[in-house]
């Protein structure tokens, strides 16, 4: 059973970082796609960053630079490291994966599991 837990969401100032987790259990690192997605207000669910079974990662021109996934297989956690945080990264943010052969983009419909999202508030 495939299982994901967000953690590490919470408030920041504008220019501020966090480090958001996912904990997972259920699957194999070297064979699922792995991505992280945010749900603001008002807007569609966006594809920030993903990465694969050989660590090959995309991300979104919104977060270039300023954000980094990594994965440690070993104790089964996912990572999104966010710097320079902005105002309109305010979201509610999930981890997402699903086997390679699903599709491994950016978009929701290539994922069937997902956590429960952890919330990310910018103040500016």
């Amino acid at each position: 059973q495939v299982q994901l837990a967000e953690s590490g969401g919470g408030s920041v100032p504008a220019g501020g970082s966090l480090r958001l987790s996912c904990t997972t259990s259920g699957f194999s690192y070297n064979s699922y796609c792995m991505a992280w997605f945010r749900l603001a207000p008002g807007l569609e669910r966006e594809g920030v960053v993903r990465i694969n079974g050989v660590d090959s990662t995309i991300y979104a021109d919104s977060v270039k630079g300023r954000f980094t996934i990594s994965k440690d297989t070993g104790k089964n956690n996912l990572y999104l490291q966010m710097n320079n945080l902005k105002a309109e990264d305010n979201a509610m943010y999930y981890c997402a994966a699903d086997w390679w052969f699903r599709g491994c983009g950016l978009q929701p419909s290539d994922y069937r599991y997902w956590g429960q999202g952890t919330q990310v508030t910018v103040s500016s």
